[in-house]
């Protein structure tokens, strides 16, 4: 096992390990547990906050925060519904994340729809009700707008964010930047190479024995 491969480490007592193989820190806050649903093989850090009390009124049982299989919720991310006043009443609207999704620690996500093989990085602020397609990446320290549709195969970045790229090279570079500074192509192999991240960063996220 090389260096990038190696185990990270934590304490059996401080995450909660359920059925499906999440892993939850028992610092992070779950709120409204009843309305969330986690895939399988997801990881919410430390200091994580999840609004699922967040929800639309009226009677029922309503799922207001989805995450897929092999999610990553950085260390002091908040997810919470985006919400609207429509014909002069407040609601909240779901939010889906989809499969082998990673967010960066420090980050404010208040999308409507995430999709598959999303990377976004650290200390952004994903606005209400953006849609980000599969395959995309938000650079590091991003303000997304609200209401902003995100491309498939696309780099965002900057505050407020701006599209600066799709996909057509065989190699890539995810680093922080200054607004409309190129620095190359998503790669057409994005998904098959987020895929295999988010598995190995599961398998690598291990208890100590």
């Amino acid at each position: 096992m090389t260096s990038m491969e190696s185990p990270l480490y934590y304490s059996r007592q401080e995450f909660i390990e359920t059925d499906t193989g999440n892993k939850v820190s028992r610092r992070a806050t779950i709120a409204g547990p009843q309305n969330i649903i986690l895939g399988g093989k997801t990881i919410i850090s430390s200091g994580a906050i999840i609004r699922g009390d967040l929800r639309r009124s009226g009677p029922g049982h309503a799922v207001v925060i989805s995450l897929g299989r092999y999610c990553l919720i950085g260390e002091g991310c908040v997810l919470r519904p985006p919400y609207k006043t429509y014909r002069g009443a407040f609601n909240y609207y779901p939010m889906k994340i989809g499969d082998h999704v990673h967010v960066g620690a420090g980050s404010v996500i208040e999308a409507a729809t995430i999709g598959n093989w999303v990377e976004i990085g650290k200390n952004c602020v994903i606005g209400k009700f953006t849609i980000i397609k599969d395959c995309a990446r938000v650079a590091d320290n991003t303000v997304v707008p609200p209401n902003t549709v995100i491309p498939a195969m696309s780099l965002f970045g900057g505050s407020p964010g701006k599209h600066l790229y799709s996909s057509s090279s065989s190699s890539c570079s995810f680093v922080s930047f200054s607004v409309g500074h190129f620095i190359e192509d998503l790669p057409e192999t994005t998904q098959e190479v987020v895929e295999a991240e988010t598995k190995q960063y599961y398998s690598r996220f291990q208890p100590l024995s």
